[in-house]
């Protein structure tokens, strides 16, 4: 009994020290700013105060840097290793906006270009291990710097922060055209961690950022989830850009923006190439986008390459475009393997669906390095009202390659133009256009159409359309009453078209071939 009574007081003695050693060990691993010396009534910049409380962290190993309810005002937040910035709800980050605090510059990238520019005002380089989190907001306070990159820079003759970044900047690749990097004034980006292996940024809402608001540069495993983020019409505000990085996780966000709400990037022209960083294993899934040219982009700074993402169970409502690729001649890279699922789009002012490969005007060249490539690219149940229902524009020496289109139900004011493109299948797809066809096809190659229908047909106008179109299966159609023309075939290259197995007994023309074409023998089975 005595030591059954011993070894029993021994172990509530154990669990009592070790317990407050490992409480208190858990309450030294947070530094409130406060303690540090940073006002929360924005009444004095926290910069510096910041900086202690993230170094007595970084002593010890790591930790959280707390931020509790109140205003602060602050500089540029540079992140170390196992550093979470947690920001309370009630407490705001208001960065100043005096650009001499953002000196002195730092590595960067900037629209694919890696540049040493203004620090970013969340910035990590080659860190592990960071978070922003919280149920606070920051402020990037980014007006001052849209006006001056968009007025004065254009028409003042010069600043020492451009002299100072010319100076720093002398032997960067250029992009191909001339263009900002020339005028010297490049905005920050509000978090930028670069080079950073295990990434999340959780919770918080953002708004007024100078520039790109989350921009992760070869960045691995970065997590970006439950943010908020607000920017008003503002020029290039995208909300989250991860450019080169691998394993990215967007999830649960909600995006309103000056620019593109979600970009994939991986580098521009020539300095994309020889980074050789593609944007890979991404998943964005769960997030609402209002006000953005686009919903999710990819490009059109891609040189790096993309491949491997996929996009699923989200609604745009509002954007100027719902999901856009674009590139053009001398970006080089691949864009492959996109999976885009389970969307919904509302009040969509262009294009439901882009992919441009020639987003910028260039002549035709011979295929190189220079030449992108977009392919194997699948697009599957979305449900859209939009301007235009989708818009393929490959090139004449690299056309689109492998795309198709499952379950989409659309209502646009015009349906699809394609050109320059092969392989490119419909299955089970509604375009209700205000007027013209729901498919209009020039100069494509083997391409299949099951399943497509128009609940809006118009007279003397076809559903579907294709010119110089070589190599086409149509079938399982069933137009709709009051159908005039189902398929209008055109242009002296139009081959080998198959129609069968459709049901057109609502069709009054089921095929319409022009009279260069009328020798053009189509399946016998159709009147």
């Amino acid at each position: 009994m005595k030591t059954t009574t011993i070894y029993s007081l021994l172990l509530v003695f154990c669990l009592t020290v070790f317990g407050t050693i490992s409480a208190s060990g858990q309450q030294s691993l947070y530094f409130n700013v406060v303690q540090y010396g940073a006002k929360n009534d924005s009444s004095k910049i926290a910069t510096g105060p910041i900086k202690k409380a993230i170094d007595a962290a970084v002593k010890v190993g790591g930790g959280t840097i707390y931020f509790p309810p109140g205003k602060y005002l602050t500089g540029p937040i540079h992140l170390k290793s196992n550093i979470t910035i947690l920001i309370d709800a009630g407490a705001e980050l208001h960065f100043s906006d005096n650009f001499d605090d953002y000196l002195p510059m730092v590595p960067s990238r900037w629209e694919g270009t890696d540049v040493t520019n203004f620090s970013p005002l969340f910035y990590a380089y080659k860190a592990e291990n960071i978070a922003i989190r919280g149920r606070g907001v920051i402020d990037g306070h980014g007006k001052k710097w849209w006006g001056y990159s968009e007025v004065t820079v254009k028409t003042s003759p010069g600043s020492t922060w451009q002299d100072e970044f010319h100076r720093l900047n002398k032997d960067i690749l250029r992009p191909d055209l001339p263009g900002w990097v020339e005028k010297g004034f490049l905005r920050p980006p509000f978090i930028q961690p670069m080079h950073c292996k295990n990434v999340l940024i959780e919770g918080i809402t953002i708004r007024n950022s100078p520039f790109w608001t989350v921009n992760p540069e070869f960045c691995e495993n970065v997590t970006v989830t439950g943010v908020t983020i607000n920017n008003p019409h503002s020029p290039n505000t995208d909300g989250i850009n991860p450019e080169s990085c691998r394993y990215v996780h967007i999830s649960n966000c909600h995006i309103s923006v000056g620019d593109d709400c979600i970009t994939i990037k991986s580098g521009k022209d020539r300095a994309g190439r020889k980074m050789n960083a593609p944007a890979e294993n991404y998943t964005i899934t769960n997030c609402t986008m209002l006000a953005g040219h686009g919903g999710v982009v990819i490009g059109s700074e891609m040189s790096g390459g993309v491949k491997k993402i996929v996009i699923s169970n989200c609604v745009f409502d509002g954007t100027d475009r719902g999901i856009r690729i674009k590139t053009a001649r001398g970006r080089g890279g691949v864009v492959e393997d996109i999976r885009v699922d389970n969307i919904i789009m509302k009040n969509i002012r262009e294009q439901a669906i882009v992919l441009d490969m020639q987003y910028a005007a260039t002549k035709p060249e011979p295929v190189s390095e220079r030449t992108p490539a977009f392919r194997n690219i699948h697009f599957s149940n979305i449900t859209a009202e939009t301007n235009q229902a989708g818009f393929l524009n490959g090139l004449a020496e690299m056309p689109i390659e492998n795309i198709s289109f499952s379950g989409l139900e659309f209502r646009a004011k015009t349906g699809f133009v394609i050109n320059q493109s092969r392989q490119v299948a419909f299955h089970n797809v509604t375009v209700n256009t205000a007027s013209g066809p729901s498919i209009k096809a020039a100069e494509v190659h083997d391409l299949e159409i099951d399943g497509v229908t128009s609940r809006t047909p118009h007279a003397n106008t076809p559903v579907v359309e294709l010119n110089d179109v070589d190599d086409a299966f149509i079938y399982g159609c069933f137009p709709k009453v009051g159908t005039d023309v189902f398929l209008k075939l055109n242009g002296g290259k139009t081959q080998n078209i198959t129609v069968n197995g459709n049901n057109f007994r609502h069709v009054k023309t089921p095929v319409q071939k022009e009279e260069k074409l009328e020798s053009l023998k189509i399946d016998p089975n159709q009147p």
